[in-house]
């Protein structure tokens, strides 16, 4: 359909609008309006028994505690499953998560970056309610986007009606005309046809700006909208497939009938969110195993058996490596045959030590500290002295020691199996990120061929950048107090915390001061320099647009740079895990797994949880839980 066409359609459905609004009747409108989704349960789901009886088999391990291994944990407690949920990291939450630190003689928790709770987060709301959470959650006042080249544009408050809801976008926009529609092509049109495994087999095969592009719609709409809310997915629009995208628009604004409305946490996430989840699944008798790596999944006789887990970072796979290759001056890096990241020193006797350069936080390699002394871990801003030992931020464990031999010529290292520990269990939950999923399943030894091509073809986005600022001038007063930012050297948006959560806002009133962070996605290779070098990046676009905090001083700053979240690439959504796997009591939760439904980002996560403790719970003979999502289809579908 042209754009002409379109528009016309546009025009025709937009009086219908009226008129079912004169009327008070149906029509052709509420036939093509976005309407919450219900996910079918069987007919006899009210007769069966909600909770497992005594002497069933209930044993559940969840690896991961995320948003999805929470979800997961809390739904089957709640059913009276023995759930014992195992975290490498010693606090839950994931890329929710938080962690404490001392800044200028006080302590603060930082998180990954800042997070909105939609309206449409169902799942995830429902959770967070019976958990006494949601309550607490304060609702931003719009979606403010600032822009380097031209006008700022607020979104958030437009109608719930389409096409109402299109037209109202267009015709409060700065920037946007209803006039530089008339040459568009059928992009804009199939933005509102999602159609789920339809969208993915017609679209999934090109990139986003691609889409656009060759579909024709016009460089305003791109730049203004497509653009800076398609790089929220943390994937940059020219790797991030077309489908998925159309996707992300249809779950966040188009099929979405309870607008672009979201809210954000009083404190940390850890305090508002992760806590409370926490509080409820332990309360429901669930056990929590901290600073607990799973090592591998046990398969037998076609069904999941036991997770073995150990107690410590494990040691890597025997790698042998000639003695030359280590220089006698201090630490040098090498990798174990299993790719695992190692540090070697060779003493004055001749004697080695190798460390496991993994921080024992989440897992993320650490580089040795660029004054040489000790080891920093570029992710959380952890740091280790000489010796391994934990001095600063949320590490609690020194990195792991591994075995080594000096053999003549040769330095063996590793291949201790170390302490390990086996979880039996009757169902087994994999809720890691992708590199905790990639880690654990990537194993020939399950005799799952489907699941180990699907994992293998996960991948993660292009590393991200966050960093807090504590500074010793107030902002001017804003009307918000979170931006998405476009068209900017790095930032991509921008958190003022002095506004939004405590302690934050008490210590700025109390020293006049303020704490700003500053986010860049997904950051490509050909623009991943140095640290030092995007920090000054960063403040530069701060400064363009708080101008007022030129010449603060910084009085203390955390930088975090990681790369965690799932990849959504052209070509990846085929090969893509789903929850349930061919080993029958085998799931995958995350918001990588493919779903039946759209949702994106926590609420995915969430709802990924529920697929796979639906997937139990039915094989159990009990209830499942009522799955609620956005309209399954697009309203021109």
């Amino acid at each position: 359909m042209d754009r002409r066409r379109f528009l016309k359609k546009m025009v025709k459905i937009a009086g219908w609008s009226l008129g079912v609004s004169l009327a008070g009747v149906g029509g052709g409108l509420l036939y093509v309006q976005p309407r919450r989704y219900l996910w079918p349960l069987p007919d006899d789901n009210a007769q069966k028994p909600r909770s497992l009886g005594a002497g069933k088999a209930g044993r559940v391990v969840i690896v991961g505690g995320g948003l999805a291994g929470l979800v997961t944990g809390i739904e089957l407690a709640e059913r009276h499953f023995a759930v014992t949920l195992v975290e490498s990291a010693g606090h839950l939450g994931g890329k929710v998560g938080g962690w404490q630190v001392k800044a200028l003689g006080e302590t603060f928790h930082v998180e990954h970056g800042f997070h909105g709770f939609f309206a449409q987060y169902y799942n995830l709301r429902e959770v967070l309610d019976a958990a006494g959470a949601y309550g607490e959650l304060i609702e931003s006042p719009g979606y403010p986007v600032l822009f380097h080249d031209r006008p700022t544009e607020t979104f958030g408050r437009t109608s719930t009606v389409f096409p109402l809801n299109l037209l109202s976008v267009v015709r409060t926009s700065k920037t946007l005309k209803f006039n530089d529609f008339r040459h568009d092509g059928p992009a804009l049109y199939d933005l509102m046809k999602y159609d789920g495994e339809k969208t993915f087999a017609k679209f999934d095969s090109t990139d986003f700006l691609s889409f656009a592009k060759n579909g024709r719609i016009h460089q305003e709409m791109v730049d203004t909208i497509l653009d800076p809310f398609g790089q929220t997915t943390l994937n940059r629009c020219d790797a991030l497939s077309a489908a998925e995208a159309i996707r992300f628009f249809h779950f966040y604004f188009i099929g979405n009938p309870d607008g672009l409305t979201y809210r954000y946490t009083p404190k940390d996430s850890m305090t508002s969110i992760v806590g409370p989840l926490q509080r409820r699944f332990e309360s429901l008798g669930g056990v929590v195993r901290l600073g607990t790596p799973a090592r591998r999944v046990v398969v037998d006789g076609g069904r999941v058996t036991q997770v073995v887990v150990a107690g410590e970072v494990a040691p890597a796979a025997k790698t042998r490596l000639p003695a030359s290759s280590v220089s006698p001056s201090g630490w040098c890096s090498a990798q174990a045959s299993d790719g695992t990241p190692i540090f070697l020193r060779r003493h004055s006797d001749g004697k080695m030590t190798v460390l496991d350069a993994r921080c024992t936080h989440m897992g993320c390699p650490v580089h040795l500290a660029p004054d040489g002394n000790g080891f920093q871990c570029p992710c959380h801003g952890g740091k280790f002295d000489d010796t391994g030992q934990p001095i600063w931020g949320p590490p609690k464990r020194a990195l792991g020691s591994l075995p080594v031999v000096v053999d003549r010529d040769e330095i063996v290292i590793g291949g201790d199996s170390g302490r390990e520990e086996s979880l039996p269990c009757d169902f087994a939950v994999v809720a890691c990120d992708v590199r905790g999923v990639r880690q654990l399943l990537d194993d020939d030894r399950l005799g799952a061929p489907t699941l180990q091509r699907g994992v293998r073809a996960l991948g993660e986005a292009d590393p991200y950048v966050v960093l807090r600022l504590w500074l010793d001038k107030p902002t001017k007063p804003q009307a918000y107090n979170f931006f998405t930012c476009s068209r900017y050297r790095y930032l991509d948006s921008l958190a003022l915390y002095h506004d939004l959560q405590q302690p934050y806002i008490e210590w700025a009133k109390r020293t006049g001061g303020s704490v700003v962070e500053l986010h860049s996605y997904a950051i490509p290779p050909d623009r991943m320099v140095a640290p030092a070098r995007i920090q000054a990046a960063l403040l530069d676009d701060m400064y363009e647009v708080l101008p007022e905090l030129i010449g603060a001083k910084i009085l203390h700053q955390e930088y975090q740079q990681q790369s965690n979240f799932s990849r959504f690439a052209p070509g990846d959504h085929a090969l893509r895990p789903s929850t349930e796997t061919e080993i029958g009591n085998l799931f995958v939760a995350g918001d990588h797994v493919k779903l039946p439904l759209p949702a994106s980002l926590m609420e995915a996560a969430a709802m990924s949880g529920r697929f796979a403790a639906n997937a139990i719970l039915r094989q159990s003979g009990l209830q499942q839980i009522t799955i609620t999502s956005v309209a399954k289809k697009g309203p021109l579908a």
